[in-house]
């Protein structure tokens, strides 16, 4: 059932390690299929080296497994609530890179320190707050989902593709499992750089917003112009 959509998050999911963003089985992708409402994600702790699109796990938006023998990723509830509630996205990408999650354990969002930043993220890259002793002890996973929308609030998640949880990683996401990788890509770079910017003048000025402006609407949105 659904081959299309199970080998799509496979090859996203292949994509960790071929990027250097994973490290051992440090990480996951999902993909959605919106009309029949079935969600496709890694199993939890499969070594990516041996991972087949017989491995991938179809569950329902209950989080219930509907195909598979292998148990879905333990972040499985997180992916579930993003899917609930950012409507328009079709694939989640969870790693532990390097960069990012130093940022995410640091408590820190990204600000915009250039165009790279400002080509996909229109604006900071957030941080959640702490999740609480009882959020982490009852339904952690699915509490992470909801701290994320909670930073949401008033962002636009298809204009910030991602997002740092405090102490512990990155989440981005797209319109497909592929772009959701894409953009972990882009946030690690992002992470690094910005990283090296505070390490060269502690406190730089971020990115004026007409820079951000034009950086970000030049490949999003009707005026876009980038690319062929």
């Amino acid at each position: 059932m659904l081959e299309k959509l199970k080998q799509a998050v496979l090859e996203a999911n292949l994509e960790l390690p071929k990027r250097g963003l994973v490290t051992y089985t440090w990480g996951n992708v999902s993909g959605i299929d919106r009309e029949r409402g079935l969600i496709a994600i890694k199993p939890s702790g499969v070594p990516y080296d041996s991972l087949t699109i017989d491995d991938i796990v179809l569950l329902n938006m209950d989080g219930e497994v509907v195909e598979g023998n292998l148990r879905p990723s333990s972040d499985a509830p997180t992916h579930v609530y993003l899917y609930k509630y950012f409507l328009n996205i079709g694939g989640v990408c969870h790693t532990h890179s390097r960069w990012a999650t130093s940022w995410a354990q640091a408590g820190m969002g990204i600000p915009v320190y250039g165009t790279t930043h400002a080509d996909y993220f229109y604006g900071e890259i957030p941080c959640t707050r702490d999740l609480t002793k009882e959020e982490v002890e009852s339904a952690y996973e699915a509490n992470t989902g909801k701290v994320i929308v909670e930073t949401f609030e008033n962002l636009d998640p298809i204009a910030i593709p991602g997002v740092l949880v405090k102490n512990h990683a990155p989440f981005t996401w797209g319109k497909d499992a592929a772009e959701a990788v894409h953009n972990s890509v882009v946030l690690e770079e992002v992470a690094m750089m910005a990283f090296h910017c505070r390490e060269i003048t502690h406190m730089p000025e971020p990115a004026k917003q007409y820079i951000l402006d034009k950086h970000y609407h030049r490949k999003h949105g009707s005026g876009a112009y980038y690319g062929q």
